[in-house]
């Protein structure tokens, strides 16, 4: 007999396959922060992903014996200080040949080769119009680390996994993505695609959740475990991390920010909806408001040059707009308590939009939850959404 996950009046029915799931998810967890942070204690990891030491301890064992981490002759300081006996530290261990990470966005395609530690050896990047053109791009894709791989000296027999970031919704069921917002993108499961071009394992997410996943290991995020990655670019999404893990929800569409309903009466969004809040911040939003008022044509860096060096109707709208952001980030915040909220994509690095989420975040916000949460912008810039999918391309190969 098969028995249901859940029953109708009591709690969830653990099964081992469940406990395996489980098992899995937090040996990548360890994978990820020895990738993204070098050598650490066990102490370490376990303050880094929330786990206990014991599960830590049971976990680094199972690695050391599969050969993925290894003990170094080095020491590490005690934890805070103390004077204890300096710890042992564990690193990664080099397998051979490497892994790739793919950033899809809406107007460009990156691709990075790294080794499977995480250290890229080979970038590139082209700019084309993505959303209309999904087999061209993901055509394009796979030549693309077929190149790069060339460069960094491997051949395709060296290539272990890709991870991969799609600038849209992935539902997990289907493994496609929300053709509302992709439209050229229609009966394409992109993983799934990309994986028959290259004849390696793909695995995929969406932008905001590996631009979270980035900051968490090797950008403004490292060393919080809870959470909120805010993208401000062509749109508004977030990725949440809860417990040093994304969160990614029943069907893989949590932390659609963007899509957050703010006037009932608002203008109809790509997504089929009306008054989201993308319609009224994201990029190509703010620079239409303002181009009237400037004689030069304005793009995402120069609004971004004009807020650095004060300029007044600039600052007056991106400040605006983060008001407006920081309104919705409130809410979220009030039912998370995160540590940390980053502002990534094009306009995320603006001063005035950082202090408008600042100044709502603290006045709709419970107070000591606005306390106990840093907004801060986002470090890796453009290469945050490539930097994470070579980070995923990692901790799923080393889960297999």
């Amino acid at each position: 007999m098969r028995f249901p996950d859940e029953w109708p009046y009591g709690g969830p029915v653990t099964s081992q396959g469940a406990l395996e799931r489980l098992r899995v998810a937090h040996r990548r967890s360890v994978i990820s922060l020895l990738a993204a942070t070098g050598p650490m204690s066990r102490a370490d990891l376990a303050r880094g992903t929330g786990l206990s030491r014991t599960t830590v301890s049971s976990l680094v064992s199972e690695l050391v014996a599969s050969g993925h981490v290894a003990e170094t002759a080095d020491r590490g300081r005690p934890h805070k200080g103390g004077s204890g006996r300096p710890p042992v530290l564990l690193r990664l261990t080099t397998p051979a040949g490497g892994v790739a990470g793919v950033d899809i966005g809406h107007r460009h395609v990156r691709v990075a080769v790294a080794d499977r530690t995480g250290v890229v050896l080979a970038e590139d990047l082209n700019v084309l119009d993505v959303d209309a053109h999904g087999p061209d791009t993901l055509d394009l894709a796979a030549r693309m680390v077929r190149s790069a791989l060339r460069v960094a000296g491997l051949g395709r027999q060296d290539l272990q996994a890709v991870g991969m970031c799609v600038p849209a919704p992935l539902d997990r069921r289907s493994a496609r993505i929300n053709t509302a917002i992709l439209a050229g993108w229609r009966d394409l499961p992109p993983g799934e695609e990309l994986e028959r071009r290259l004849v390696v394992p793909v695995f995929a997410d969406n932008d905001a959740n590996l631009g979270a996943l980035a900051e968490l290991h090797h950008g403004a995020a490292r060393g919080a475990s809870d959470v909120i990655y805010v993208k401000v670019a062509s749109g508004v999404g977030s990725g949440i991390v809860l417990g040093g893990r994304l969160h990614r929800g029943a069907t893989g569409i949590a932390g659609e920010l963007g899509h957050v309903q703010v006037g009932e009466e608002g203008q109809v969004c790509r997504c089929g909806n009306r008054g989201c809040l993308e319609t009224l911040v994201a990029a190509p939003r703010l620079l239409s408001l303002l181009q009237p008022a400037y004689d030069e044509k304005l793009t995402a860096e120069r609004m971004l040059e004009l807020d650095d060096s004060g300029d007044a109707g600039v600052r007056r709208v991106l400040t605006d707009a983060g008001r407006t952001i920081g309104r919705a980030l409130a809410d979220l915040c009030n039912s998370l308590n995160p540590a940390v909220v980053v502002v990534g994509g094009s306009a995320g690095t603006s001063r005035s939009l950082g202090e408008g989420i600042r100044g709502s975040i603290d006045r709709y916000a419970q107070p000591h939850t606005a306390a106990a949460v840093r907004v801060v912008p986002g470090q890796l810039g453009d290469h945050g959404e490539v930097v994470g999918a070579v980070s995923l391309a990692i901790s799923r190969l080393a889960s297999v």
